[in-house]
């Protein structure tokens, strides 16, 4: 919200003085334990399901890297008696106590009146608020809604932030009463005030440092090794265990946080030594960010697949010559081979173009009975590559007339076409579509890659890919027509029928057995 000032200069400075003030005290505390915090949402509307709460993430995050632990969160209705009594039970056990939700001028905005409840006060209207309001909203009278936000707990502070964007001073307050914090529950407003009043929470003392080591193992086969780091680090480091069922790479995620750099340093050695062999997976977590350097470093490193990385780029680049970023679109149907082609198209804009706002355009022909998992992931890549994805549904060639009807400034597609695949032997990297077809310049960077080339290039890049292909999928079409790959089947050491990951397929010529 932003107010004009009305309580001018003179609050402003009276602000700055009490934050000196509390900086100064904090300062002359000295070293001890680390400030804790927590952390109370409030709203029938997150309880509901009816909102998403996201301001609990972002203060966590943002109070960590002030030097302060949270030690709890918790979301509360907006019942008076509710807030009031976790506010008292809160602020009697952490060194701060932020809120967030129920200020504002409705009936179900109670916080300020829970607070008061919880220490035993009075509900009073404070002079600068009220001046305040009536600057913005026009309102003098006391019983108008709008001054339902100066009426706060007698014993009240206000606290002037500093705006992170323009480096002035907030023109509305945050009200603070004794070690409870009350912040908006508009995430960016509550973003604003906690950025621009960190200095009300920082701890000179303390900083976390933290470490993650990645697993391509199950947590059954690493839970001795963790019951072993707890008990040898125990009090000193703080070790967290968190499978995730939908990365490609690893299979669960360690966590090590600790105050000291030493014992976090320790701890990290001991994992790696104690770990079985071979499943500590040093893995880029943001492939996307750093495509134009791997990838180009990829295509300059003489190996047998750089080089194929090197003609791809060529290609790629042809294309970016002849043809604007409106005339192109990348065929994008959540494949291997076109998860592929997307990163080095991604890789050769980014380094022609660093700067760019404007979106890549993808492709996307949806077919009958499209796999869910194959779904998910084409929405998560759009996310990860912020690419324009343009979704028609029918056969190809009906797709492409569909195209031509909707963006006909289009002239190109880039594809991730292989000379392995149906009736591509005769292909060239650029070729105009047959006659009969809507006429569209098919560029194909890929035609010499093999099956075996692009799981290379994918795993090595810890580029993300479907995850049905972790799951004995080789060639994904549609669920009518796709089942697993029965060249991967084998039964594991407990007599279960399972399936080996498609990059461990040994004949590529079965790429599409599976395939009806």
């Amino acid at each position: 919200m932003r107010v004009a000032a009305a309580a001018g200069g003179g609050a402003r400075l009276r602000a700055l003085l009490r934050a000196r003030r509390d900086t100064a005290c904090r300062a002359m505390a000295g070293p001890g334990p680390a400030a804790t915090a927590g952390i109370i949402v409030i709203g029938d509307e997150i309880l509901k399901g009816h909102t998403q709460d996201t301001n609990s993430f972002f203060m966590c995050r943002r109070l960590r890297s002030l030097g302060v632990h949270v030690a709890r969160v918790s979301v509360v209705p907006d019942e008076v008696d509710a807030i009031a009594g976790e506010v008292a039970a809160f602020a009697s056990r952490f060194t701060f106590v932020l809120t967030s939700g129920g200020v504002g001028p409705t009936h179900d905005d109670v916080t300020f009146e829970a607070v008061a409840k919880a220490f035993g006060e009075r509900v009073v209207p404070h002079p600068e608020l009220a001046a305040l309001v009536r600057d913005v909203f026009g309102e003098t009278e006391a019983r108008r809604p709008a001054m339902k936000l100066a009426r706060v707990p007698e014993s009240s502070r206000l606290h002037y932030g500093t705006d992170q964007r323009t480096g002035g001073a907030f023109k509305y307050p945050l009200v603070s009463v004794r070690n409870v914090y009350i912040f908006p529950g508009i995430p960016a407003l509550m973003e604003r005030a906690l950025d621009g009043l960190g200095h009300l929470f920082r701890s000179e003392h303390t900083r976390f440092h933290s470490r993650a080591v990645y697993v391509a193992a199950d947590e059954v086969l690493i839970a001795p090794v963790l019951d072993q780091a707890d008990a040898a680090f125990r009090g000193r480091v703080s070790l967290g265990s968190y499978p995730d069922w939908a990365s490609n790479y690893y299979r669960v995620k360690l966590t090590l946080d600790s105050e000291s750099e030493q014992h976090l340093e320790e701890a990290h050695r001991f994992l790696v030594e104690k770990l079985p062999p071979g499943v500590v997976v040093p893995l880029v977590t943001d492939p996307v960010s750093l495509a134009a350097t791997e990838v180009y470093a990829l295509a300059e490193s003489g190996s047998a697949l750089g080089q194929k990385v090197a003609a791809a780029l060529r290609t790629i680049e042809e294309a970016l010559d002849r043809y604007s970023l409106a005339q192109l679109c990348v065929g994008f149907n959540g494949g291997k081979d076109c998860t592929a082609l997307l990163h080095l198209v991604h890789a050769a804009l980014e380094r022609r173009y660093p700067e760019r706002q404007e979106k890549l355009q993808v492709l996307y022909i949806r077919t009958v009975s499209p796999f869910p998992e194959l779904e998910q992931f084409i929405q998560a890549t759009v996310q990860r590559y912020k690419i324009q994805l343009c979704t028609v549904e029918g056969s190809i060639r009906e797709a492409l007339v569909s195209l031509k009807e909707q963006q006909p400034q289009l002239e190109a597609v880039l594809m991730g076409t292989r000379r392995t695949d149906p009736y591509s032997r005769t292909l060239t990297p650029m070729c105009m579509t047959d006659p009969d077809w809507p006429q569209y310049m098919r560029v194909n960077p890929l035609l010499d890659w093999t099956y075996r080339d692009i799981w290379e290039f994918l795993r090595k890049l810890f580029v993300p890919y479907c995850i049905l292909y972790d799951k004995g999928y080789t060639s994904l079409g549609s669920m009518a027509n796709t089942t697993k790959n029965p060249a991967l089947r084998y039964t594991d050491a407990r007599g279960r029928e399972s399936y080996r990951p498609a990059y461990e397929l040994e004949n590529e010529e079965e790429e599409r057995t599976a395939r009806q």
